[in-house]
């Protein structure tokens, strides 16, 4: 008898929920769209933080050493992928209308200028010295007119982003002439320890407080479902106050007072049912991040490894 009343309390609070469509929305619509946009708006920042690859164009009108050196490095680095099938007005295009981030573009001659900028100043300083340089070093020290290297960035591009990159092709660029510096002080010096092995007084060494393996960092959707499947289990709280408040005006909470039922019936029938609720609530929410943010990621990967491809 009294597991009866417990079904009937049950059966009137599905039948008052049934009746606040509103309710209804709260409840089950407006956390899978929160979760939608949130975990969309998101997604970008979690890759750059996961590691995953930021597509940039690279254009080489150089095509020799200082040029494949940075290519080089960028292909190396665990933050870019290259792509190198454009010129300089489509690249410009692509960046500016928001369809890649980035866009780098080696000048023509950087090689060529760069060298002979370094054989005239050293040529200069060794002469300085009065030592005897070969019949290239009588030429005169004739000015370069300095190379730019051009780097496109969409306008939405944080300044961060951008001092990084640019501090990043600087540096590439700075450890290339000073290998290029020591190379040609060599050749003037006749001297046959190579110079340029030598490793930097000062370096770097990361200490994180991980043990063992590296751990992985969560994407947008391992974080956003989570959370807001905890987040929306608050959300039954309007409904749950609206039906409290229509039981005290129409005086269905006087009648269930007065009635040979248990109060506690009453009680333990909103609790098994706004309880179930939100294990509806968890579990829609999970079958968003698996059925739909799973399918779209793997059509995301595909399409990655067809661009690198």
């Amino acid at each position: 008898m009294l597991l009866y009343k417990l079904w009937r309390s049950f059966v009137k609070e599905i039948l008052l929920l049934k009746r606040d469509i509103g309710g209804i929305v709260i409840i089950f619509v407006m956390p899978l769209l929160l979760i939608v946009t949130i975990t969309l708006i998101q997604d970008s920042t979690f890759k750059n933080l996961e590691g995953s690859k930021i597509p940039i164009i690279f254009i080489d009108k150089d095509k020799s050493e200082v040029s494949k050196s940075i290519k080089k490095e960028l292909e190396n680095s665990k933050t870019f992928q290259l792509l190198t099938n454009y010129n300089e007005k489509s690249a410009q295009n692509a960046v500016f209308s928001g369809d890649y981030q980035l866009a780098i573009v080696i000048p023509e001659n950087l090689t060529k200028d760069l060298n002979s900028n370094i054989d005239s100043k050293v040529q200069t300083i060794v002469s300085s010295f009065g030592l005897e340089t070969d019949s290239a070093s009588a030429k005169k020290n004739v000015q370069i007119k300095a190379k730019e290297i051009h780097l496109y960035f969409d306008p939405a591009t944080n300044a961060g982003f951008k001092n990084s990159v640019m501090n990043s092709v600087n540096k590439m660029v700075f450890e290339i002439e000073n290998k290029k510096i020591y190379k040609a002080f060599q050749d003037q010096l006749g001297t046959t320890e190579n110079l340029e092995e030598n490793k930097n007084l000062i370096s770097f060494k990361e200490i994180t407080p991980k043990k063992g393996e590296t751990e992985a960092i969560p994407n947008s959707v391992q974080h956003n479902v989570p959370a807001w499947a905890l987040f929306a289990i608050f959300f039954i709280v309007v409904p749950l106050s609206i039906n409290l408040v229509k039981e005290k005006s129409q005086g269905t909470s006087v009648r269930a007072r007065i009635s040979p039922t248990p109060y506690f019936v009453h009680i333990l029938g909103k609790t098994f049912t706004y309880l179930i609720i939100c294990i509806t609530q968890f579990l829609l929410m999970v079958a968003v991040g698996i059925y739909l943010f799973l399918t779209w990621i793997c059509r995301s990967l595909m399409l990655q490894e067809k661009c690198s491809t």
